[in-house]
């Protein structure tokens, strides 16, 4: 077992199975038993693994995605739902925290959301992608500020986001002023090219530098032939080449190990929580570095709907956080100020 101040984690490089809504779930649960052998406390999957990320947006023009699309509607789970009973399931046989990243239907909406269970099988959090980006914005809808919160877990706070959600600052702002300490980042892999990977361990290794974290990245990978079946031409099958950056990074903007970008594989490393201390030290951008009295951050973190007073329906509501308040209730019961903006104008 891992010292005191040392959690044990793992991410995970995933082979989705695009032609089964039941595959990648599958193998969702394998990876967790496969890491719980090797001691881990946390486990991250990469972005809408479960059922798969709808890579065939990137490819296909709206008017021929109608089928393909629904087709991800029908193998898309709602949340709670079986599916992440079998995921909570197995979260608390492992005693491992889990991440992953889910397509959520809710009614005839999908939503690109990110669930995180607890090591005791608890479902601390679910989050939806407040902008989706370019291609996805036919796919899914919006989220709101309800899921920009940090969750106490058993090995520590909790921060996660998905994708180019990291090029929006305020939104990662937002979870470093609540003081994560692990973030959890995922992205869909097997696409743009070599330039995304490359981008995004700028990305990430910055982040972990500016937030005093450790990071785990996840991306997902694709086969030869699955690439060949998501293009509707072949020299659109380029479109599907590199883009995969597993990674496991310190507060100090390190590689804990050796980075997987290519083929499926499970990252395995040990964190020492001590380093975030030690980062901070000289730089914590939400304390001593801080300059609130120039510059904060509101953030709105009501749980939208689309009529206010009537009750939500449960799949609809936010495991945790605030309520939904009336549109036209005072903008001090709707909004968290990170920093108090307001008490630094006084």
């Amino acid at each position: 077992m891992p010292a005191k101040n040392i959690v044990r984690v793992a991410a995970a490089q995933l082979n989705p199975v695009l032609d089964s809504a039941t595959g990648t779930v599958d193998k969702v649960l394998k990876a967790i038993a496969d890491a719980a052998i090797e001691g881990a406390q946390l486990i991250v999957f990469p972005e809408t693994v479960v059922p798969y990320y709808p890579y065939f947006s990137f490819v296909m023009p709206a008017v021929s995605m109608g089928a393909t699309h629904l087709k991800l509607y029908e193998d898309s789970p709602t949340i709670p739902g079986p599916v992440t009973d079998a995921i909570a399931a197995a979260a608390k046989a492992a005693g491992m925290v889990v991440v992953l990243g889910v397509n959520e239907r809710d009614h005839g909406t999908l939503y690109n959301a990110q669930v995180i269970f607890d090591a005791d099988g608890t479902l601390l959090l679910k989050r939806r992608k407040i902008t989706p980006t370019y291609h996805e914005r036919m796919i899914w809808g919006m989220g709101d500020g309800s899921g920009l919160k940090v969750v106490e877990s058993a090995v520590g706070r909790i921060g996660a986001l998905a994708c180019w959600e990291h090029y929006n600052p305020l939104a990662r702002y937002a979870l470093m002023a609540q003081h994560e300490e692990i973030h959890c980042s995922q992205f869909p892999g097997s696409l743009v090219g070599p330039i995304f990977a490359d981008q995004m361990e700028v990305t990430m290794r910055h982040h972990a530098l500016e937030s005093g974290c450790f990071v785990v990245n996840a991306t997902a990978w694709l086969t030869p032939e699955q690439k060949r079946s998501q293009a509707p031409t072949p020299e659109l099958e380029k479109a599907f080449a590199g883009g995969c950056y597993t990674a496991i990074i310190t507060p100090e903007g390190r590689h804990v190990v050796e980075p997987l970008r290519d083929g499926e594989g499970l990252l395995i490393a040990d964190c020492d929580m001590a380093l975030i201390t030690k980062r901070k030290r000289m730089m914590d951008s939400v304390g001593h570095y801080a300059r609130p009295e120039l510059l904060s951050l509101v953030l709105d973190s009501r749980a939208t709907a689309p009529v206010s007073g009537l009750p939500t329906p449960e799949v609809s509501t936010p495991l945790s956080g605030p309520e939904t308040q009336p549109l036209d209730a005072p903008s001090s019961d709707r909004v968290i100020a990170l920093p108090d903006a307001r008490k630094a104008l006084r």
